[in-house]
């Protein structure tokens, strides 16, 4: 991952859902990476690329409390992540897009199916491709939905987006629905498809950032100790199976009904 990256830790700071004024109400996973990286304490400190950051707050608050013990060990991984290049915006988004399009419910397809031709129209213009070509991934991610493909590729013939809408609109809106689908699918560990999609966008981010991807310098044990004071610990045994460490019924953050109509493509309408 980053040069900043912890191998996986016994112990870990506790994580709680949402928003704290001070590590003594409780921390989200971005909050800790504020304080691990010595910034002031914030949801959104300077430490790591934007969207990143919004994936990570998204899959902390729709991750279970029994599961979030899991993704503290990602925490150090995306200090100094950072890049202006958009094709960082555009490849997380897709490969959330991507992981929640066969997984989400039917009225939430049209919308990532939406996200994953507008991703790939992003790094096409970026990557001077020819119009209609497809990563064979995305291929693959829309071949399983193939009406809500339909859809989406008759709903976007002949749009365009700018590079300014993407970053600030369509890029987080896709991130954030993809997030909430597959935290609310049908599926048999959510958590774990969470836990999996914030660490292939760290990854992702990590290869455009130029950063190793592989093990670096381990996280300074005494500023992780000290992050564990300030909240607790939760125990993440490293030789325990992947299901033993979310054993607990999960506890999903409220969400809103879906409306009947896709609200994503919207976004899309107003960033033309």
């Amino acid at each position: 991952m980053s040069g900043y990256h912890a191998h996986t830790p016994q112990l870990v700071p506790i994580l709680s859902r949402g928003k704290h004024r001070s590590p003594g109400k409780g921390a989200c996973f971005m909050e800790m990476a504020s304080y691990l990286a010595g910034e002031r304490w914030s949801d959104h400190p300077a430490c790591a690329h934007p969207l990143l950051a919004a994936v990570a707050r998204d899959v902390n608050d729709y991750t279970s409390d029994a599961g979030r013990a899991r993704l503290a060990e990602l925490i150090p991984s995306v200090i100094g992540l950072a890049s202006d290049d958009l094709h960082v915006d555009a490849r997380i988004a897709l490969r959330c897009a991507r992981m929640a399009l066969p997984v989400v419910a039917a009225e939430r397809q049209q919308v990532m199916a939406v996200s994953v031709l507008a991703c790939e129209r992003v790094l096409a213009g970026l990557d001077r491709r020819p119009a209609g070509w497809l990563e064979e991934q995305s291929r693959q991610a829309l071949a399983q939905v193939p009406h809500a493909a339909r859809w989406a590729r008759n709903f976007t013939r002949g749009a365009a987006i700018s590079p300014q809408a993407f970053r600030r609109h369509a890029a987080p809106a896709t991130v954030h629905d993809a997030v909430k689908g597959i935290a609310l699918a049908a599926v048999p560990q959510p958590d774990e498809m969470l836990h999996d999609l914030l660490a292939g966008a760290i990854g992702e981010c990590a290869a455009w950032a130029g950063q190793d991807a592989g093990p670096g310098p381990r996280c300074d044990t005494a500023r992780w100790v000290a992050a564990c004071e300030l909240t607790g610990t939760a125990a993440v045994p490293c030789d325990a199976p992947a299901a033993s460490r979310c054993s607990r019924p999960a506890t999903r953050a409220p969400t809103q009904p879906c409306s009947s109509r896709p609200l994503w493509p919207a976004s899309l309408r107003h960033g033309v």
